[in-house]
């Protein structure tokens, strides 16, 4: 702006001079009897052209006349990690780069993790064949966030043999899993619409992470074993002053003001996942809530200490919730978890040990033969 005034005002003192210069020329002419018609000299011209670019140059709106700058770079897929850092999977707007119709497929995809109830729930839009819980009530943030039992390794570690079932298992596998477990279920056509939605979110979170690759961050945290079994009365007292205000007392949760879908899920009842669901199993549950719960808390930032994660998690499973056949899992039982609470077992500790702890001493008993047990937690 002040350049272009400075340039005005010259080319005004220029044309001032010019006209002053020719008007004196010409009086000199007429005096010497030599006078010519007055005509614009080039020198005006010039001066009069530019004064009238400077002048639009007010006028014209900024940057009509400068060229546009170049499109920016596509975001990159990959998930942001490395190995100093926590797995976080990648935003949403990195979707504009994508072809419309695979960005369409893959929102649609985070929609039913984000928002299951909605489509699949007991009211659901597209089918009604899952207790009214959100996938992301247990993957949080549509399972993407660090240490919030996230999606970070799903498609870099599938297929994968799991002993739960003693045979390999797809994405899709596992899937249906959850949808029949924690969601207390029906299991998705693997070929229909809402499962390959899924499939195609789950793949681009995984985009950049190598076969086989579990970067930090992702899954549950394994919390270190309690020298004593859990105790559920003390996790009713914790359970009632950090969990209750959103989950209800009664552990019915919470809907959302359409009254037709869970804003905090319920954690035991009838609506609630059945027994044959990850967090049913202490370790799976006390590592989520450590690093999730009460709203707020992070993993870099906790609100419960372990003996509080353990404990909430013993009062939490204790409550009655939906069953289901487990008959076929864990065919090699000596395989089973050491939190796993239904027997047979291939050790002699009793179900009520398996189910509260301590868990110490039936992981050193699997270390001491030498066995492998599908174990999760630290002695």
């Amino acid at each position: 702006m002040i350049e272009g005034i400075i340039v005005l005002v010259a080319a005004l003192l220029v044309l001032i001079v010019l006209h002053v210069t020719e008007d004196a020329l010409q009086v000199l002419r007429e005096r010497t009897g030599s006078a010519q018609g007055a005509r614009m000299t080039w020198g005006k011209r010039i001066t009069w052209a530019l004064l009238a670019l400077v002048a639009a140059h007010f006028f014209v709106p900024k940057g009509l006349l400068e060229p546009a700058p170049p499109p920016p770079p596509p975001l990159p897929q990959a998930a942001l990690f490395n190995a100093d850092s926590l797995w976080s999977g990648a935003d949403t707007s990195r979707l504009a780069s994508l072809n419309d119709s695979l960005e369409a497929v893959i929102r649609y995809g985070r929609e039913l993790i984000a928002n299951t109830s909605h489509y699949l729930g007991q009211q659901g839009t597209v089918m009604r064949n899952t207790n009214g819980l959100n996938c992301q009530n247990c993957h949080l943030d549509a399972g993407t966030r660090p240490w919030g039992n996230n999606y970070g390794a799903v498609w870099s570690t599938y297929p994968k043999f799991r002993a739960r079932s003693g045979g390999l298992e797809s994405v899709a596998k596992r899937v249906n899993d959850c949808v029949e477990r924690s969601l207390n279920g029906t299991a998705l056509d693997t070929n229909g619409r809402e499962m390959r939605s899924i499939l195609t979110y789950m793949e681009w979170l995984g985009t950049g992470i190598a076969r086989d690759e579990k970067p930090k961050g992702t899954g549950i945290v394994d919390m270190a074993y309690l020298d004593r079994a859990a105790d559920p009365e003390k996790g009713a007292a914790v359970y009632l002053t950090k969990c209750s205000s959103c989950h209800g007392k009664d552990g019915q949760g919470m809907l959302k003001a359409d009254g037709r879908t869970q804003q905090y899920p319920p954690l035991w009842g009838p609506l609630s996942y059945n027994h044959g669901a990850g967090l049913y199993r202490l370790s799976r549950f006390a590592g989520y809530v450590k690093n999730n719960m009460p709203q707020g808390a992070t993993y870099a930032s906790p609100q419960l200490t372990d003996e509080e994660a353990w404990d909430v998690a013993a009062f939490v499973n204790s409550q009655p919730r939906p069953g289901r056949d487990l008959s076929a899992d864990w065919p090699d039982i000596s395989k089973k978890p050491v939190d796993h609470p239904f027997g047979p077992y291939a050790d002699p500790f009793t179900a009520s040990q398996h189910k509260l702890g301590p868990f110490g001493p039936i992981a050193a008993h699997y270390k001491l033969n030498g066995t492998k047990s599908s174990q999760t937690g630290k002695p």
